[in-house]
């Protein structure tokens, strides 16, 4: 009889039977949080493009209301034709960025008297998403994020004429608004023309 040694004979594996090496799970590990990372990147790029869109939003109505303001003055004839203008001009409309005021007493948006009203407030439903009205039930939030700029200038005919048209003047409206992700200042501008006649 062969004497038995005292190591134990192993059994022979093939190639294809052995594990990952060291190496090849340190790459798929760096693989896999490199994928990880840029994931969250992406979410942190929607979550500020979301609070960006509320802001734009936010602008947007603002610039409405003031030409809406100018334009239902002059419909309801609140303010004569040579009032619409700015300050500087004869007219009631402060020029330059300005706080988002409530209209003063005339009822206008961007006219002398709207500081005296206080800045203005955004309301929003809250939780129960009924809106009440009631800064302690609804969401109040004021707009000190926001300047606008009323700007009302004359305009010119067509081929350089040197008088302008006595019944047509261009409003541009700027909103100035500052965003966590941007250092600069963005504007959203709305250009549009009003005329004399209603």
């Amino acid at each position: 009889m062969k004497a038995e040694s005292g190591t134990a004979s192993r059994p022979r594996t093939s190639r294809t039977q052995r594990g990952f090496s060291l190496i090849e799970v340190m790459v798929s590990m760096v693989i896999l949080v490199v994928g990880l990372v840029s994931l969250l990147g992406v979410f942190g790029v929607a979550m500020a493009s979301t609070q960006t869109s509320q802001l734009n939003g936010t602008a947007k109505q603002l610039a409405n209301e003031a030409i809406e303001s100018i334009l239902t003055a002059r419909e309801t004839a609140n303010v004569t034709w040579t009032q619409i203008q700015n300050t500087g001009s004869g007219g009631i409309f402060v020029p330059g960025f300005v706080a988002i005021d409530c209209p003063g007493v005339d009822g206008i948006v961007g006219t002398v008297d709207d500081a005296a009203c206080g800045l203005q407030i955004m309301k929003q439903p809250g939780p129960s998403g009924v809106y009440m009205n009631n800064c302690a039930i609804d969401i109040c939030t004021p707009l000190t994020n926001f300047q606008r700029q009323i700007l009302i200038s004359p305009v010119f005919p067509p081929g350089g004429g040197l008088i302008p048209i006595a019944t047509l003047r261009a409003v541009t409206i700027t909103i100035q608004y500052q965003t966590p992700q941007f250092k600069v200042p963005r504007q959203y501008v709305l250009n549009t023309f009003i005329s004399e006649y209603r």
